[in-house]
């Protein structure tokens, strides 16, 4: 980084509690560029991209070889300043609020370039780092200026693949039979049916094993259960597999001769990464072994495809944020990567929300720290004042001319029957004997 240069950055605003994104998501952020004098700027650009890469190598003798293998999913870059042609005729600008281009020289402070992405409607393998391999989804911003070697900055962002629980090999159930026949320090033989409820499960789902087991064997046996990850990684027709065990667990010991039913439960840990099953060069699959431990012989076992899936995606509300519905005022014709541009200032005026310093724009989505609420905030969220027709009773509400009756601290209007606070009609019965015999309102004609 230059003297002239101080930094650049590049945030994105979370959408969720778990700070995840999926297909179709909506991802804002902002560039943030900070320089010490006047610069000119040839170009500034910022990316959205997924991919996937794997890289190792192998000693064979005296020769070390290398595999790697690259798979790109999607690339989407726009330039918020451009000023030659190397880049196109095609390039798409992000513009300021007011439509008008950025400009290409900035002056001394920090600038806010803001920006908004949708990422495509299909689902690529979800971000994962392993020993060898790793699929990456990430913001990327750049700053080139003529003479001068290139800025950039990069933020990786966890994308998730929506779990496809209408694929009914997920949810079916999964069966398993294994005889053995004993021999050398063992006698007789051994027989366990298996099976499973399903396929798929989610993180922090129980995986229920029900297990029936004869043993005419001449020694106890006890069945015992494992969990293992396999990591595959490909590349030019190699590959390279790691494997770990997640959790292991075991039942009480079958006595000689005897039938027994047993039911187990197995955590799936949630920190597991989910199943990567549609990427080209890198797998990520998990396997559940039941196996019998015999001793003084082979173990027979029994083994299972177990698919962790995403978890279910959480509702905004969740976060204490709000999005609006497709087509409303918030995203106005969105179009598959499209950028959206918020509003933009450079330098001290309100820029971008979530700009360090930088008081939120109108209409900003409720909740993150340190926004002062918009106009027509949600009632009763901390630090908003009440709108004109707040709702009653809110913290810090007054009460609006017709206020709810009742309510505390309010006053009641002209009219409005409530307990020491209005005198009937002198011809009228005294109030509250029943229900037909309130007082009328002065305003209000009887009705018929």
């Amino acid at each position: 980084m230059s003297n002239t240069v101080k930094s650049i950055s590049v945030t994105y605003n979370p959408i969720n509690q778990g700070n995840t994104f999926s297909s179709g998501d909506f991802i804002s952020g902002q560039v943030i560029l900070d320089v010490a004098k006047d610069t000119q700027i040839q170009s500034l650009s910022v990316k959205i991209k997924g991919k996937a890469e794997v890289c190792w190598s192998e000693r064979h003798g005296q020769t070390t070889i290398v595999y790697s293998d690259k798979e790109k999913y999607y690339s989407v870059k726009r330039f918020f300043v451009v000023e030659d042609k190397t880049h196109g005729n095609d390039r798409e600008m992000l513009k300021d609020p007011s439509g008008q281009p950025y400009s290409s020289v900035v002056a001394p402070g920090r600038h806010v370039y803001p920006f908004t992405f949708q990422l495509p409607q299909q689902h690529f393998p979800p971000t994962f780092k392993g020993s060898v391999g790793k699929i990456v989804h990430a913001l990327e911003a750049k700053l080139e200026r003529s003479m001068r070697v290139s800025s950039k900055d990069k933020a990786e962002f966890h994308y998730v693949s929506r779990p496809d629980v209408s694929n009914p090999e997920l949810m079916a159930p999964q069966y398993g039979t294994k005889d053995k026949q004993m021999k050398l320090f063992t006698s007789g033989s051994v027989s366990m049916n298996i099976n499973t409820e399903k396929m798929g499960y989610y993180l922090g789902e129980g995986l229920k094993v029900l297990a029936e087991v004869q043993n005419n064997s001449s020694r106890s046996i006890k069945p015992k259960y494992c969990l293992y990850e396999k990591h595959s990684f490909l590349a030019k027709g190699k590959r390279r597999l790691h494997t770990h065990n997640i959790l292991k667990d075991e039942g009480e010991p079958i006595e000689p001769n005897s039938k027994k039913s047993v039911t187990k439960v197995l955590s799936i840990p949630p920190s597991l990464t989910i199943s990567v099953l549609n990427c080209r060069i890198l797998k990520v699959e998990y396997r559940l072994r039941v196996y019998l431990d015999v001793p003084y012989a082979s173990d027979p076992e029994i083994k299972f495809p177990v698919v962790i899936l995403p978890p279910q995606p959480a509702r905004n509300s969740d976060f204490g944020i709000w999005n609006p519905p497709p087509g409303s005022n918030m995203y106005p014709n969105p179009s598959p990567m499209a950028p959206q541009a918020p509003p933009h200032n450079v330098v001290g005026p309100p820029g971008q929300f979530g700009a360090p310093g930088y008081p939120g724009p109108p209409h900003v989505q409720f909740g993150p720290p340190g926004y002062p609420g918009p106009p027509l905030a949600q009632f009763g969220a901390p630090g908003y004042p009440g709108p004109p027709l707040a709702q009653f009773g809110a913290p810090g509400y007054p009460g609006p001319p017709l206020g709810q009756f009742g309510a505390p601290g309010f006053p009641a209007p002209p009219g409005q029957f409530g307990p020491n606070s209005y005198q009937p009609e002198p011809s009228a019965p005294p109030p509250y004997q029943d229900y037909q015999s309130y007082p009328k309102l002065p305003d209000r004609p009887e009705k018929s």
